[in-house]
């Protein structure tokens, strides 16, 4: 099964990366542009497995840029505390 298959174990997967990024010193601001990034590519290439997906891609389509990233901004507070840390 991938991370991809069920939103906890995505949610797991993302904070996991994120205390990765924060431990070499990645500064705030640069984890919150990759995540926008990434909402970007996922919105655009990535099919929705499930009904939180679908909704976090509606939701991003239907923002303008600067809401966006208050989504991508969002997505990080979310994971802050999922994963193994």
């Amino acid at each position: 099964m991938s991370v991809m298959d069920n939103f906890d174990s995505w949610k797991d997967f993302l904070g996991d990366r994120l205390h990765d990024a924060q431990s070499k010193g990645i500064s705030n601001q640069a984890i919150n542009d990759i995540a926008y990034d990434i909402g970007n590519y996922l919105s655009t290439e990535v099919q929705a497995k499930n009904d939180q997906e679908r909704i976090l891609r509606d939701l991003w389509n239907a923002a303008d840029e600067k809401e966006q990233h208050a989504i991508a901004n969002i997505m990080v507070k979310l994971v802050q505390n999922e994963g193994s840390h």
